[in-house]
């Protein structure tokens, strides 16, 4: 047994164990300057000097904000039409659902970083067919306005994620006895009903996952608002903390403070993980 487990275990450590390690021990050293500059940089221990650089950064204290408000609305559209959209599939008066299942999923076979590019150009004035329909109509919208680039954002990654959650919650529904919602409808339960009351309740396991996993995807957004904010001037180069990251490693070269940093974004992405699963096991007992 130990001879099958060892390449698994050896490729973990490759990956996980040893990065996040060696991001642990730089995250307790910073690069400086000596000699005005003339003389190179040095490696010195800095303890918790990094993390507490990063906590005092409004940049990366309010990159936390932004993508709690970027949670705010983004959980509720994707849920809620994933949702409606696996439980109008799985409805009796369905029809071609094979083929409904393939229109709304073929978004999500498209890259993140390619999705966000096709909807910067739906986006851009000038080249925008949907600008120009609006235009048309004698309507005017400014899709990378401070006001309107957060539902832009949102549209991107719903866009791209809603078919997939949706075959989640049609797997789901699968599972759901037949006899239960057979004896539902023989008592007068009409079709809203059943979903409301019967089809939800038994694939509240499934919605709690899918929160999970959406949860800790959005911590660590990146293409979209990486994007958006070469065209967007209010949203900044750090809007995101994965921005925060990616600015603080590869352009202010500051590796001690990108490694605090990326942690300290783990350990926010693994206390929301702890939160929804106990939320989530709660919901189930009840």
């Amino acid at each position: 047994m130990a001879v099958f487990l060892t390449p698994f275990f050896l490729l973990f450590a490759a990956v996980l164990i040893l990065p996040v390690g060696y991001a642990v021990w730089m995250s307790f050293f910073s690069e400086r300057s000596s000699g005005l500059g003339f003389g190179g940089t040095e490696r010195v221990f800095s303890g918790l000097g990094n993390y507490t650089k990063a906590l005092t950064d409004h940049g990366f204290t309010s990159s936390f904000l932004h993508v709690a408000a970027y949670c705010a609305l983004y959980i509720p559209v994707m849920i809620g039409a994933a949702l409606a959209l696996a439980l109008l599939v799985d409805s009796a008066a369905a029809r071609a659902k094979r083929l409904v299942q393939f229109a709304v999923f073929m978004p999500h076979a498209v890259p993140g970083l390619i999705a966000a590019v096709i909807w910067i150009y739906l986006y851009t004035p000038g080249l925008s067919p949907v600008l120009s329909w609006i235009e048309a109509a004698g309507g005017h919208w400014d899709f990378f306005a401070e006001g309107s680039v957060l539902p832009s954002m949102v549209n991107i990654a719903a866009w791209q994620w809603i078919g997939y959650n949706m075959i989640i919650f049609f797997a789901a529904l699968q599972a759901v006895p037949r006899e239960v919602i057979e004896a539902a409808v023989m008592d007068g339960a009409g079709g809203l009903r059943v979903a409301l009351r019967i089809k939800l309740p038994m694939i509240r396991s499934a919605v709690f996952l899918t929160l999970l996993f959406t949860c800790v995807g959005v911590v660590q957004i990146f293409s979209e608002p990486m994007l958006l904010s070469q065209r967007a001037g209010s949203m900044g180069s750090d809007w995101s903390p994965m921005m925060f990251i990616y600015k603080a490693a590869f352009e202010r070269h500051d590796y001690g403070l990108a490694s605090s940093a990326s942690l300290l974004m783990a350990l926010v992405a693994g206390t929301l993980s702890y939160v929804v699963t106990r939320i989530g096991k709660r919901g189930g007992s009840a």
